[in-house]
């Protein structure tokens, strides 16, 4: 089976910045399983080198050489053409990763019809399109690549950490836990420390007590929104604001990737989560900033509890949550493997 996958090689196609999502997660488990000869055509290296209407040539005459099995498409803005999309259709058949539905919706029903098959991360995702006109979505949620996400052998580090880009809600949290004697390690773009590799994640991830998942999109709860003008400005943004802004919560790759290494994870509450994880018992979940400083507390003293969820975490991402099984379910729908 031939596939070619079409994405950004490094992360938000920035060269000095470790490999992309999709290429360390997709396109290693692709490359690894036996019966599968992929192709990555990176559009943004392409593009930067010889301009956009040139890269969307050398994108379709890749595919009209090939003739692949299935064509799988991530996009960013606009740098691939529709006129290329629905060209390509007549070579192979097309799917497109739609990993922000749920709130890139004009974007993703302004591009979806350029493709043979979609994908959504959203539970009730398919009852969405489907209510839109769009019969062939798959639920593909995020995953984990046991690839690259493992558990290490290697002692805990740090009682807390946080692994993600500083955003003032966020900023706002830690301040809560700083105040009530509770110190988070903290790296990702905009913190002191910065961007780190993949690499330091899972070192993170494995040695820490308990790993963070905080909330990714704007906060209502009042007491931040009253806590600075920045604050009072950003949810008046949010509320008021039209189109494609993120306003709302969704599961994303860091649900998965920090069971994925055998890690304890505190999540924030999103719509769908129970779906992935048996809550309480594969995950912990907390609802706002007091319980999240209550069961870490608790988490801290009672680490029976604590080692007994992450094992459970780990064995559910082993055996629902692996690229290996989204790609082999995306490939069953699309009749290229027997289910």
């Amino acid at each position: 089976m031939k596939i070619i996958m079409v994405s950004m090689m490094h992360d938000y196609g920035i060269k000095e910045r470790d490999f992309s999502y999709d290429y360390y997660n997709m396109y290693d488990t692709l490359k690894k399983m036996t019966g599968v000869n992929v192709i990555f055509f990176d559009y943004m290296e392409t593009l930067n080198e010889a301009g956009r209407g040139e890269m969307n040539i050398r994108l379709l005459a890749l595919i009209e050489k090939e003739k692949p099995d299935l064509t799988t498409f991530s996009l960013y803005t606009d740098q691939l053409l529709p006129e290329t999309l629905d060209k390509a259709r007549s070579f192979t058949k097309t799917l497109c990763y739609f990993w922000d539905d749920q709130w890139r919706i004009q974007f993703a029903l302004q591009w979806a019809p350029h493709f043979d098959y979609l994908t959504t991360p959203d539970y009730d995702g398919i009852r969405k399109w489907k209510s839109r006109g769009f019969n062939k979505v798959i639920y593909s949620p995020f995953g984990s690549n046991p690839n690259k996400w493992k558990r290490l052998d290697v002692p805990k580090k740090y009682d807390v950490s946080f692994v993600g880009m500083k955003h003032s809600y966020r900023e706002w949290i830690l301040r809560k836990l700083e105040k009530a004697g509770i110190s988070v390690h903290t790296v990702g773009a905009g913190w002191p420390s910065g961007f780190v590799s993949y690499d330091e994640i899972i070192n993170i991830f494995n040695q820490s007590r308990i790993n963070l998942n905080l909330s990714n999109s704007i906060s209502y709860d009042l007491r931040y929104a009253f806590s600075s003008l920045r604050a009072v400005r950003d949810v008046a943004n949010s509320l008021r604001a039209s189109g494609d802004v993120k306003n709302r919560e969704q599961i994303k790759g860091r649900h998965f990737e920090i069971p994925g290494c055998g890690g304890f994870q505190l999540s924030f509450y999103v719509e769908g989560l129970e779906h992935c994880y048996d809550i309480g018992q594969e995950i912990a979940v907390y609802s706002d900033t007091d319980d999240l400083i209550e069961k870490i507390n608790y988490y801290l003293k009672y680490e029976d509890d604590r080692e007994r969820i992450a094992a459970a975490g780990y064995q559910r991402t082993l055996r629902d949550h692996t690229y290996e099984k989204r790609v082999k379910d995306i490939l069953a729908y699309t009749g290229l493997m027997n289910g």
